[in-house]
């Protein structure tokens, strides 16, 4: 029989699941929980249990946290970036991201797939092609070994590593859940964003579940269809149109305001009339915030790195249509941790994509 991980349930789960199956011991569940979340530590002894009360605990559930293979730090002028490597029970690797917010907060990066299938051309992970799913708990440990083993003080999860989020929505909602649990590690809804390329059926489950609160942000890359299509192949499944409606349906509260992100791919999707159909598609939504993201090249670019002054202009004619707008600070590029560069080159011989440059 296959042991349930505890860090991939609520508190309130936890018990429920102890108290059907374990045949002592179950009343201490609640501890045990929040043993596991607040310490990183699985030790049932330690709570005053009986032998056979703990060897009950540990035949029914397990505790295993991923494995780190590697550490890279990248200092910048608002702190140190780091990713993280974590090697899975089966062998694959996921990373995850520490990203430096200022006034000592930091911003945990996480993976919600071991690859991508959605081929993004600008997208290191998308050249991989999609390995499996993470699971709940492989989701949530990567908070756990951040905190727990590498003693990294997180505030805010952001579901923008390697994956599609929303492509993986049932493992993902129930980390969202383990991530919100008040018994647990409470963390507010306000405090965590899923990103996600557009995917609508997941956008519409999340709608569902009611997390008024929670962020969500999209990657919008390019404001016509035929531009998009080219660099993101999930346009050509769902259009721009498609999403908008999504999004239009989605909104939670009156004040939410949608991140839109764009990647600026210097002489690919950086022109005046580009900007002007990002304004297009953003007038339906309310409230937005388009985050301006230089292109990080990976292995194979697509393109250059935009220049100072390409960033400026872009940002300026945003301002020029009227939207709220931010640059979205480089950090990690030295160790492939920035945007857009996330993946396991040693897993690639499964993926065959070829290399893609588009022209304007």
């Amino acid at each position: 029989m296959q042991k349930r991980a505890i860090h991939g349930l609520t508190n309130a789960e936890l018990m429920e699941h102890a108290r059907r199956s374990l045949p002592r011991g179950h009343g201490f569940a609640r501890r045990v929980h929040r043993m596991i979340m607040l310490e990183g530590r699985f030790e049932p002894e330690t709570l005053g249990l009986g032998l056979a009360a703990c060897e009950a605990w540990r035949s029914e559930f397990s505790f295993e946290l991923p494995e780190v293979v590697t550490l890279s730090t990248d200092e910048g002028p608002h702190g140190t970036t780091s990713k993280v490597t974590l090697r899975l029970h089966d062998g694959l690797e996921a990373e995850s991201v520490c990203i430096p917010m200022g006034r000592g907060r930091y911003t945990l990066c996480v993976s919600s797939q071991v690859g991508c299938k959605m081929a993004c051309v600008f997208c290191e992970t998308g050249r991989m092609g999609l390995l499996r799913h993470l699971s709940t708990d492989e989701i949530i440990g990567q908070l756990l070994v951040a905190k727990h083993r590498l003693g990294w003080s997180i505030r805010n999860i952001v579901f923008m590593g390697m994956g599609e989020a929303l492509a993986n929505a049932d493992n993902v909602l129930q980390a969202l859940h383990v991530l919100n649990d008040p018994g647990g590690l409470a963390i507010g809804q306000e405090r965590i964003t899923i990103c996600t390329v557009g995917h609508v059926r997941g956008i519409e489950r999340l709608h569902q579940e009611g997390m008024r609160r929670l962020n969500l942000s999209i990657s919008l890359n390019a404001a016509t269809d035929s531009l998009r299509s080219e660099l993101m192949p999930i346009n050509r499944r769902t259009d721009l149109r498609t999403l908008q409606r999504a999004l239009v349906a989605y909104r939670p509260r009156r004040n939410f305001a949608f991140g839109v992100n764009y990647c600026l791919l210097p002489g690919l999707n950086d022109a005046r009339a580009d900007v002007r159909a990002i304004a297009d598609f953003c007038e339906p939504l309310g409230r937005v915030l388009v985050n301006v993201i230089p292109y990080n090249p990976g292995s194979m670019p697509v393109t250059r790195a935009p220049s100072e002054h390409e960033i400026e202009r872009f940002i300026g004619w945003i301002r020029e249509e009227g939207l709220p707008v931010r640059q979205r600070v480089t950090k990690g590029r030295s160790v492939m941790a920035a945007c857009g560069q996330l993946g396991n080159p040693s897993a690639r011989a499964a993926s065959h994509l070829p290399r893609f440059f588009f022209p304007r």
